[in-house]
Protein backbone atom coordinates (compact mmCIF):
# COMPACT_ATOMS: atom_id res chain seq x y z
CA UNK A 1 0.00 0.00 0.00
CA UNK A 2 3.25 2.50 1.08
CA UNK A 3 4.39 1.53 -2.22
CA UNK A 4 1.55 1.83 -4.43
CA UNK A 5 0.90 5.67 -2.92
CA UNK A 6 4.46 7.08 -3.58
CA UNK A 7 4.55 6.73 -7.16
CA UNK A 8 1.26 8.51 -7.89
CA UNK A 9 2.19 10.99 -5.30
CA UNK A 10 5.43 11.69 -7.15
CA UNK A 11 3.90 11.54 -10.51
CA UNK A 12 1.46 14.48 -9.54
CA UNK A 13 4.30 16.41 -8.47
CA UNK A 14 6.16 15.90 -11.43
CA UNK A 15 3.81 16.85 -13.74
CA UNK A 16 2.62 20.08 -11.46
CA UNK A 17 6.64 20.65 -12.05
CA UNK A 18 6.64 20.45 -15.70
CA UNK A 19 3.23 22.77 -15.66
CA UNK A 20 5.03 25.38 -13.70
CA UNK A 21 8.03 24.98 -15.53
CA UNK A 22 6.88 25.24 -18.92
CA UNK A 23 3.89 28.41 -17.73
CA UNK A 24 7.02 30.05 -16.67
CA UNK A 25 8.93 29.50 -19.66
CA UNK A 26 5.78 30.14 -22.03
CA UNK A 27 5.13 33.19 -20.25
CA UNK A 28 8.62 34.37 -21.62
CA UNK A 29 7.32 34.71 -25.17
CA UNK A 30 6.44 37.67 -26.34
CA UNK A 31 2.42 38.58 -26.55
CA UNK A 32 1.17 39.60 -29.94
CA UNK A 33 -2.21 41.30 -29.84
CA UNK A 34 -4.35 41.62 -32.59
CA UNK A 35 -4.36 44.66 -34.37
CA UNK A 36 -7.74 46.20 -34.55
CA UNK A 37 -10.01 45.82 -37.40
CA UNK A 38 -10.39 49.04 -39.31
CA UNK A 39 -13.69 50.64 -38.83
CA UNK A 40 -16.03 49.99 -41.64
CA UNK A 41 -19.16 52.70 -40.44
CA UNK A 42 -19.60 55.42 -42.90
CA UNK A 43 -21.44 58.58 -43.45
CA UNK A 44 -23.61 56.76 -45.39
CA UNK A 45 -24.50 52.73 -46.76
CA UNK A 46 -23.59 51.30 -49.83
CA UNK A 47 -25.83 51.85 -52.72
CA UNK A 48 -26.48 49.63 -55.92
CA UNK A 49 -29.15 50.01 -58.23
CA UNK A 50 -29.03 46.85 -61.09
CA UNK A 51 -30.64 47.77 -64.38
CA UNK A 52 -32.07 44.57 -66.14
CA UNK A 53 -32.71 44.62 -69.54
CA UNK A 54 -36.23 42.97 -70.45
CA UNK A 55 -35.99 44.08 -73.88
CA UNK A 56 -37.69 41.34 -76.19
CA UNK A 57 -34.41 40.15 -77.55
CA UNK A 58 -34.22 38.61 -74.01
CA UNK A 59 -36.82 35.49 -74.92
CA UNK A 60 -33.75 34.34 -76.42
CA UNK A 61 -32.98 30.59 -75.42
CA UNK A 62 -29.28 30.48 -75.81
CA UNK A 63 -27.33 29.99 -72.06
CA UNK A 64 -27.78 26.21 -71.08
CA UNK A 65 -30.76 25.61 -73.50
CA UNK A 66 -32.73 28.35 -70.83
CA UNK A 67 -34.07 32.10 -71.72
CA UNK A 68 -31.65 34.87 -71.43
CA UNK A 69 -34.60 36.70 -69.09
CA UNK A 70 -35.03 33.58 -66.92
CA UNK A 71 -30.84 33.17 -65.95
CA UNK A 72 -31.05 36.58 -64.99
CA UNK A 73 -34.48 36.07 -63.02
CA UNK A 74 -32.55 33.21 -61.27
CA UNK A 75 -29.74 34.91 -60.81
CA UNK A 76 -31.14 37.99 -59.35
CA UNK A 77 -33.11 35.96 -56.78
CA UNK A 78 -29.81 34.63 -55.40
CA UNK A 79 -28.12 37.90 -55.18
CA UNK A 80 -31.29 39.24 -53.23
CA UNK A 81 -30.86 36.48 -50.90
CA UNK A 82 -27.15 36.90 -49.95
CA UNK A 83 -27.47 40.92 -50.16
CA UNK A 84 -25.65 42.25 -46.85
CA UNK A 85 -28.09 44.08 -44.37
CA UNK A 86 -26.33 47.22 -44.69
CA UNK A 87 -26.31 47.45 -48.47
CA UNK A 88 -29.24 49.93 -50.31
CA UNK A 89 -30.11 48.07 -53.22
CA UNK A 90 -32.43 48.68 -56.22
CA UNK A 91 -33.69 47.43 -59.44
CA UNK A 92 -34.58 49.56 -62.88
CA UNK A 93 -35.73 48.36 -65.68
CA UNK A 94 -35.61 48.83 -69.41
CA UNK A 95 -38.09 47.45 -71.94
CA UNK A 96 -40.33 45.98 -69.62
CA UNK A 97 -43.83 47.96 -69.67
CA UNK A 98 -44.11 49.08 -73.42
CA UNK A 99 -45.37 46.29 -76.15
CA UNK A 100 -46.65 48.50 -78.76
CA UNK A 101 -44.60 48.84 -81.82
CA UNK A 102 -44.22 53.09 -81.83
CA UNK A 103 -40.47 53.49 -81.27
CA UNK A 104 -40.76 56.58 -79.85
CA UNK A 105 -42.92 55.40 -77.35
CA UNK A 106 -41.00 52.60 -76.66
CA UNK A 107 -37.26 54.23 -76.39
CA UNK A 108 -39.13 56.01 -73.40
CA UNK A 109 -39.52 52.22 -71.12
CA UNK A 110 -37.31 52.85 -68.53
CA UNK A 111 -38.85 52.23 -65.02
CA UNK A 112 -38.12 51.79 -61.34
CA UNK A 113 -39.01 48.52 -60.37
CA UNK A 114 -38.10 48.30 -56.61
CA UNK A 115 -36.58 51.71 -54.68
CA UNK A 116 -32.66 51.65 -53.33
CA UNK A 117 -32.99 51.71 -49.86
CA UNK A 118 -33.16 48.74 -47.65
CA UNK A 119 -34.54 45.89 -49.44
CA UNK A 120 -37.40 43.43 -48.45
CA UNK A 121 -36.36 40.29 -49.88
CA UNK A 122 -39.70 38.82 -50.58
CA UNK A 123 -40.78 42.01 -52.29
CA UNK A 124 -37.96 42.50 -54.81
CA UNK A 125 -38.07 38.64 -55.85
CA UNK A 126 -41.39 39.14 -56.20
CA UNK A 127 -40.94 41.79 -58.59
CA UNK A 128 -38.53 40.29 -60.47
CA UNK A 129 -40.64 37.23 -61.01
CA UNK A 130 -43.35 39.23 -62.72
CA UNK A 131 -40.68 40.52 -65.72
CA UNK A 132 -41.54 39.34 -69.31
CA UNK A 133 -39.25 40.42 -72.48
CA UNK A 134 -41.16 43.04 -74.14
CA UNK A 135 -39.79 46.28 -75.94
CA UNK A 136 -36.90 48.23 -76.80
CA UNK A 137 -33.52 48.80 -75.49
CA UNK A 138 -32.68 52.25 -74.39
CA UNK A 139 -29.64 51.50 -72.28
CA UNK A 140 -28.56 55.67 -72.02
CA UNK A 141 -31.69 57.11 -70.61
CA UNK A 142 -31.87 53.76 -68.11
CA UNK A 143 -28.38 54.76 -66.77
CA UNK A 144 -29.40 58.82 -66.04
CA UNK A 145 -32.33 57.12 -64.65
CA UNK A 146 -29.86 55.02 -62.69
CA UNK A 147 -27.97 58.10 -61.49
CA UNK A 148 -31.12 59.60 -60.08
CA UNK A 149 -32.24 56.91 -57.96
CA UNK A 150 -28.40 56.26 -56.57
CA UNK A 151 -28.76 59.96 -55.85
CA UNK A 152 -25.28 62.20 -55.48
CA UNK A 153 -23.13 61.89 -51.85
CA UNK A 154 -19.37 61.49 -50.48
CA UNK A 155 -18.84 57.86 -51.18
CA UNK A 156 -19.24 55.73 -54.89
CA UNK A 157 -22.67 54.29 -55.75
CA UNK A 158 -22.52 51.46 -58.44
CA UNK A 159 -24.93 50.49 -60.96
CA UNK A 160 -24.60 46.94 -62.67
CA UNK A 161 -25.69 46.62 -66.15
CA UNK A 162 -27.24 43.44 -67.74
CA UNK A 163 -28.51 43.94 -71.60
CA UNK A 164 -28.08 41.11 -74.09
CA UNK A 165 -27.47 44.25 -76.99
CA UNK A 166 -26.43 47.64 -77.36
CA UNK A 167 -28.55 50.28 -76.99
CA UNK A 168 -31.61 50.09 -79.97
CA UNK A 169 -32.86 53.94 -79.13
CA UNK A 170 -29.55 56.55 -78.98
CA UNK A 171 -29.65 59.41 -79.16
CA UNK A 172 -28.53 59.55 -76.20
CA UNK A 173 -25.77 57.65 -76.74
CA UNK A 174 -25.18 55.38 -73.82
CA UNK A 175 -21.72 55.64 -73.84
CA UNK A 176 -21.69 59.99 -73.99
CA UNK A 177 -24.24 59.70 -70.91
CA UNK A 178 -21.45 57.23 -69.26
CA UNK A 179 -18.77 60.44 -69.94
CA UNK A 180 -21.39 62.49 -68.76
CA UNK A 181 -22.27 60.88 -65.51
CA UNK A 182 -18.44 60.25 -64.78
CA UNK A 183 -17.32 63.93 -65.49
CA UNK A 184 -20.22 65.32 -62.77
CA UNK A 185 -18.11 64.16 -59.98
CA UNK A 186 -21.01 62.11 -57.96
CA UNK A 187 -18.56 58.94 -57.88
CA UNK A 188 -20.59 56.49 -60.08
CA UNK A 189 -19.05 53.11 -61.03
CA UNK A 190 -20.91 51.63 -63.98
CA UNK A 191 -20.33 47.65 -64.19
CA UNK A 192 -21.26 45.95 -67.46
CA UNK A 193 -22.58 42.12 -67.89
CA UNK A 194 -23.25 41.42 -71.86
CA UNK A 195 -25.48 38.06 -72.51
CA UNK A 196 -24.76 38.43 -76.30
CA UNK A 197 -21.17 38.02 -77.52
CA UNK A 198 -21.52 40.20 -80.49
CA UNK A 199 -18.58 42.58 -81.18
CA UNK A 200 -21.06 45.64 -81.31
CA UNK A 201 -22.64 44.82 -78.09
CA UNK A 202 -19.10 44.10 -76.31
CA UNK A 203 -17.84 47.33 -77.74
CA UNK A 204 -20.34 49.30 -76.36
CA UNK A 205 -20.60 47.80 -72.86
CA UNK A 206 -16.59 47.89 -72.62
CA UNK A 207 -17.14 51.81 -73.73
CA UNK A 208 -19.64 52.72 -70.99
CA UNK A 209 -17.28 50.87 -67.94
CA UNK A 210 -14.50 52.11 -69.23
CA UNK A 211 -15.52 55.91 -68.86
CA UNK A 212 -16.61 55.46 -65.20
CA UNK A 213 -13.81 53.19 -63.80
CA UNK A 214 -16.21 49.90 -64.08
CA UNK A 215 -15.47 46.54 -65.45
CA UNK A 216 -17.32 44.27 -68.37
CA UNK A 217 -17.93 40.96 -67.74
CA UNK A 218 -18.77 38.79 -71.03
CA UNK A 219 -21.38 36.19 -69.08
CA UNK A 220 -21.65 32.56 -70.61
CA UNK A 221 -23.22 30.40 -67.43
CA UNK A 222 -26.24 31.39 -65.23
CA UNK A 223 -23.44 30.76 -62.36
CA UNK A 224 -20.63 33.24 -63.82
CA UNK A 225 -23.78 35.79 -63.50
CA UNK A 226 -24.64 35.09 -60.13
CA UNK A 227 -21.24 34.77 -58.88
CA UNK A 228 -19.93 38.64 -60.81
CA UNK A 229 -23.19 40.00 -59.17
CA UNK A 230 -22.45 39.48 -56.04
CA UNK A 231 -18.96 40.20 -56.37
CA UNK A 232 -19.72 43.33 -57.54
CA UNK A 233 -22.45 43.53 -54.48
CA UNK A 234 -20.02 42.94 -52.63
CA UNK A 235 -16.74 45.37 -53.85
CA UNK A 236 -19.27 47.97 -53.29
CA UNK A 237 -19.75 46.97 -49.46
CA UNK A 238 -15.66 46.82 -49.09
CA UNK A 239 -15.06 50.56 -50.79
CA UNK A 240 -18.23 52.44 -49.99
CA UNK A 241 -16.37 54.19 -47.11
CA UNK A 242 -13.95 56.31 -49.16
CA UNK A 243 -14.36 57.46 -52.44
CA UNK A 244 -10.71 57.71 -54.84
CA UNK A 245 -9.43 60.56 -55.47
CA UNK A 246 -8.31 60.82 -59.17
CA UNK A 247 -4.85 60.93 -59.61
CA UNK A 248 -2.11 60.94 -62.49
CA UNK A 249 1.07 58.63 -61.78
CA UNK A 250 3.72 59.62 -63.91
CA UNK A 251 7.03 57.54 -65.64
CA UNK A 252 9.43 59.34 -63.09
CA UNK A 253 10.00 59.69 -59.49
CA UNK A 254 11.18 63.42 -59.65
CA UNK A 255 7.50 64.40 -61.38
CA UNK A 256 5.84 62.10 -59.73
CA UNK A 257 2.57 63.29 -57.67
CA UNK A 258 3.03 63.25 -54.14
CA UNK A 259 0.37 61.29 -52.10
CA UNK A 260 -0.93 61.60 -48.61
CA UNK A 261 -2.45 58.85 -46.73
CA UNK A 262 -5.70 57.84 -48.58
CA UNK A 263 -7.34 55.92 -51.79
CA UNK A 264 -6.48 57.00 -55.46
CA UNK A 265 -7.93 55.84 -58.36
CA UNK A 266 -5.63 56.06 -61.78
CA UNK A 267 -5.60 54.17 -64.88
CA UNK A 268 -2.53 52.07 -66.65
CA UNK A 269 -1.86 50.85 -69.89
CA UNK A 270 -0.89 47.79 -70.64
CA UNK A 271 2.95 46.96 -69.38
CA UNK A 272 3.48 50.24 -68.38
CA UNK A 273 5.07 51.79 -65.53
CA UNK A 274 2.98 54.13 -63.01
CA UNK A 275 5.42 56.03 -60.81
CA UNK A 276 3.73 58.29 -57.55
CA UNK A 277 5.61 59.58 -54.42
CA UNK A 278 5.20 59.50 -50.76
CA UNK A 279 7.27 61.24 -47.99
CA UNK A 280 7.83 59.28 -45.20
CA UNK A 281 8.71 60.72 -41.86
CA UNK A 282 11.43 59.37 -39.52
CA UNK A 283 9.44 56.75 -36.93
CA UNK A 284 6.87 56.39 -39.85
CA UNK A 285 6.26 53.10 -41.85
CA UNK A 286 4.35 53.12 -45.14
CA UNK A 287 1.85 50.63 -46.03
CA UNK A 288 0.53 50.63 -49.57
CA UNK A 289 -1.39 48.25 -51.59
CA UNK A 290 -2.51 48.34 -55.34
CA UNK A 291 -5.59 46.71 -56.77
CA UNK A 292 -5.84 46.46 -61.09
CA UNK A 293 -9.28 45.56 -62.32
CA UNK A 294 -9.13 43.20 -65.21
CA UNK A 295 -11.98 45.06 -67.30
CA UNK A 296 -11.38 43.84 -70.64
CA UNK A 297 -9.74 40.38 -71.86
CA UNK A 298 -6.40 39.89 -71.33
CA UNK A 299 -3.87 37.37 -71.71
CA UNK A 300 -3.05 34.20 -69.94
CA UNK A 301 -0.33 34.55 -67.79
CA UNK A 302 0.45 37.83 -65.95
CA UNK A 303 1.37 40.00 -63.07
CA UNK A 304 1.51 43.16 -61.08
CA UNK A 305 4.07 44.41 -59.23
CA UNK A 306 4.37 47.39 -56.57
CA UNK A 307 8.20 48.50 -55.57
CA UNK A 308 9.07 51.15 -52.88
CA UNK A 309 12.26 52.64 -54.68
CA UNK A 310 14.56 55.62 -53.68
CA UNK A 311 14.52 58.80 -55.21
CA UNK A 312 17.52 56.91 -57.36
CA UNK A 313 16.04 53.85 -58.20
CA UNK A 314 17.12 51.25 -55.48
CA UNK A 315 14.92 49.17 -54.38
CA UNK A 316 13.55 49.30 -50.80
CA UNK A 317 11.00 46.40 -50.84
CA UNK A 318 8.16 45.12 -53.52
CA UNK A 319 4.87 42.80 -53.65
CA UNK A 320 3.88 41.04 -56.42
CA UNK A 321 0.75 39.38 -57.53
CA UNK A 322 0.13 36.89 -60.23
CA UNK A 323 -2.72 35.21 -62.08
CA UNK A 324 -4.14 33.41 -65.00
CA UNK A 325 -7.54 35.01 -66.15
CA UNK A 326 -9.69 33.14 -63.52
CA UNK A 327 -10.16 36.33 -62.18
CA UNK A 328 -11.36 40.19 -62.57
CA UNK A 329 -8.64 41.64 -60.28
CA UNK A 330 -5.00 41.47 -59.22
CA UNK A 331 -3.74 43.04 -55.60
CA UNK A 332 -0.82 43.25 -54.09
CA UNK A 333 0.86 45.26 -50.96
CA UNK A 334 3.61 46.42 -48.75
CA UNK A 335 4.81 48.08 -46.00
CA UNK A 336 8.14 49.81 -45.48
CA UNK A 337 10.07 52.20 -42.49
CA UNK A 338 13.70 53.12 -42.15
CA UNK A 339 14.15 51.12 -39.92
CA UNK A 340 13.18 48.35 -41.52
CA UNK A 341 15.96 49.18 -44.14
CA UNK A 342 18.77 47.30 -42.24
CA UNK A 343 21.45 50.00 -43.17
CA UNK A 344 20.56 49.85 -46.98
CA UNK A 345 21.31 52.98 -48.49
CA UNK A 346 17.61 55.01 -49.04
CA UNK A 347 17.00 58.66 -50.58
CA UNK A 348 18.93 61.13 -48.87
CA UNK A 349 16.62 62.19 -45.71
CA UNK A 350 15.09 66.39 -45.86
CA UNK A 351 13.76 68.27 -42.67
CA UNK A 352 9.72 68.29 -43.17
CA UNK A 353 8.08 71.57 -41.96
CA UNK A 354 7.30 69.63 -38.76
CA UNK A 355 11.44 69.87 -38.16
CA UNK A 356 11.48 65.92 -38.55
CA UNK A 357 13.53 64.13 -41.14
CA UNK A 358 11.65 62.89 -43.98
CA UNK A 359 12.26 60.10 -46.93
CA UNK A 360 10.66 60.37 -50.44
CA UNK A 361 9.84 57.05 -50.91
CA UNK A 362 8.77 56.00 -54.55
CA UNK A 363 5.73 53.93 -55.83
CA UNK A 364 6.15 52.22 -58.52
CA UNK A 365 2.72 50.34 -60.05
CA UNK A 366 4.24 48.07 -63.11
CA UNK A 367 1.84 45.15 -64.94
CA UNK A 368 3.08 42.40 -67.62
CA UNK A 369 -0.58 42.50 -69.05
CA UNK A 370 -1.50 41.99 -72.55
CA UNK A 371 -4.84 42.52 -74.30
CA UNK A 372 -6.38 39.21 -75.87
CA UNK A 373 -6.98 39.66 -79.33
CA UNK A 374 -9.61 42.25 -79.92
CA UNK A 375 -9.97 43.66 -76.71
CA UNK A 376 -9.35 47.73 -76.98
CA UNK A 377 -5.36 48.69 -75.31
CA UNK A 378 -6.96 52.37 -74.46
CA UNK A 379 -7.70 53.80 -71.69
CA UNK A 380 -5.19 51.91 -69.68
CA UNK A 381 -6.61 49.48 -66.59
CA UNK A 382 -8.26 50.75 -63.96
CA UNK A 383 -6.26 51.12 -60.63
CA UNK A 384 -6.80 51.74 -56.93
CA UNK A 385 -3.89 53.02 -55.25
CA UNK A 386 -4.05 52.73 -51.33
CA UNK A 387 -1.40 54.70 -49.18
CA UNK A 388 -1.31 54.58 -45.40
CA UNK A 389 1.11 56.02 -42.40
CA UNK A 390 1.40 54.27 -39.42
CA UNK A 391 4.07 54.33 -36.63
CA UNK A 392 7.08 52.63 -37.14
CA UNK A 393 7.46 48.82 -35.54
CA UNK A 394 9.66 46.03 -35.40
CA UNK A 395 8.83 43.50 -38.22
CA UNK A 396 7.43 40.54 -37.45
CA UNK A 397 9.52 38.64 -39.31
CA UNK A 398 12.99 40.02 -38.46
CA UNK A 399 16.50 37.96 -38.16
CA UNK A 400 16.74 38.88 -34.44
CA UNK A 401 13.07 38.59 -33.04
CA UNK A 402 12.54 35.22 -35.01
CA UNK A 403 16.20 34.31 -33.66
CA UNK A 404 15.25 34.90 -30.09
CA UNK A 405 11.66 33.17 -30.13
CA UNK A 406 13.22 30.24 -32.02
CA UNK A 407 15.76 30.03 -28.82
CA UNK A 408 13.14 30.01 -26.30
CA UNK A 409 10.76 27.56 -28.01
CA UNK A 410 13.72 25.22 -27.94
CA UNK A 411 14.51 25.72 -24.75
CA UNK A 412 10.94 24.88 -23.67
CA UNK A 413 10.79 22.17 -26.00
CA UNK A 414 13.99 20.23 -24.65
CA UNK A 415 13.16 20.80 -20.95
CA UNK A 416 9.97 19.00 -21.60
CA UNK A 417 11.52 16.25 -23.67
CA UNK A 418 14.25 15.76 -20.42
CA UNK A 419 11.48 16.25 -18.33
CA UNK A 420 8.84 13.72 -20.05
CA UNK A 421 12.07 11.18 -20.53
CA UNK A 422 12.64 10.88 -16.15
CA UNK A 423 9.13 11.06 -16.21
CA UNK A 424 8.51 7.85 -17.74
CA UNK A 425 11.85 6.31 -16.79
CA UNK A 426 11.06 6.62 -13.45
CA UNK A 427 7.48 5.12 -13.63
CA UNK A 428 9.16 2.41 -15.60
CA UNK A 429 11.66 1.64 -13.23
CA UNK A 430 9.19 1.70 -10.81
CA UNK A 431 6.71 -1.21 -12.22
CA UNK A 432 10.08 -3.37 -12.52
CA UNK A 433 10.47 -2.84 -8.84
CA UNK A 434 7.13 -3.55 -8.10
CA UNK A 435 7.27 -7.07 -10.24
CA UNK A 436 10.20 -7.81 -8.64
CA UNK A 437 8.51 -7.48 -5.07
CA UNK A 438 5.33 -9.31 -5.97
Amino acid sequence: MITGRRPKARLGSLLAALAITGGALLSGLPAHADEPSAGTAGKEAPRVDLVLDVSGSMRATDIQGKSRIAVAQQSLNDVIDALPAETEFGIRTLGANYPGDDKTQGCLDTKQLFPVGKTNKTEAKTAVATLRPTGWTPIGLALRGAAQDLGKGETTRRVVLITDGEDSCAPPDPCDVARELASQGIHLVVDTLGLAHDDKTRQQLLCIANATGGTYTDVRTQEQLTEKVKQLVDRSNDTYTVAPVKTAGTDKCESAPVLTPGVYSDREKFSEHRVYRVPVKAGQELRASVSVALDRPVARDYGVLLQATSTTGQELVRGTDAGSSRTDVVSTGLRWSAAASQGYATATASASPSGKPETNVCLVVSNSLAPQAGAAADPGLPLELTVDLTAASPAPDGPAMGLGRGWILLLVLTLAGLLTGLLFGWIARWRIAVWQEN
